[in-house]
């Protein structure tokens, strides 16, 4: 994909790198500390982060030898904005987006 938006939003599309996101909101976590409550191999956890990486919304950065992945703050704002142009939307309250994914995906985090 070459267009930020599309990526961000392909990105947003799958529950488990939503999941992801959500755990990231907390605290910068090394890759096996993400993968751990998912029913899936590193492998396939190391794909949904590379897509996350694709599209800019983490960062990872190796540390010895674990890689640690970090949210990025401003990541989802093209997205924000992109969506406010239809006038029907208000303005993302980042506050608000944490609470909502902490809530619907908190207790899914594990069944993904």
């Amino acid at each position: 994909m070459t267009d930020p938006l599309d990526a961000t939003f392909a990105a947003l599309a799958d529950p488990t790198r939503r999941a992801i996101l959500a755990m990231l909101l907390e605290d910068d976590m090394a890759v096996t500390d993400v993968a751990e409550p998912f029913r899936m191999s590193l492998a396939a956890i190391s794909k949904h982060l590379g897509i996350l990486a694709e599209a800019g919304l983490i960062s990872r950065e190796r540390r010895g030898r674990v890689v640690w992945c970090k949210l990025e703050p401003d990541a989802l704002r093209a997205a924000s904005v992109w969506m406010q142009g239809f006038g029907q939307f208000e303005p993302i309250d980042l506050d608000a987006f944490e609470k909502y994914l902490a809530t619907e995906l908190g207790e899914d985090v594990a069944e993904s």
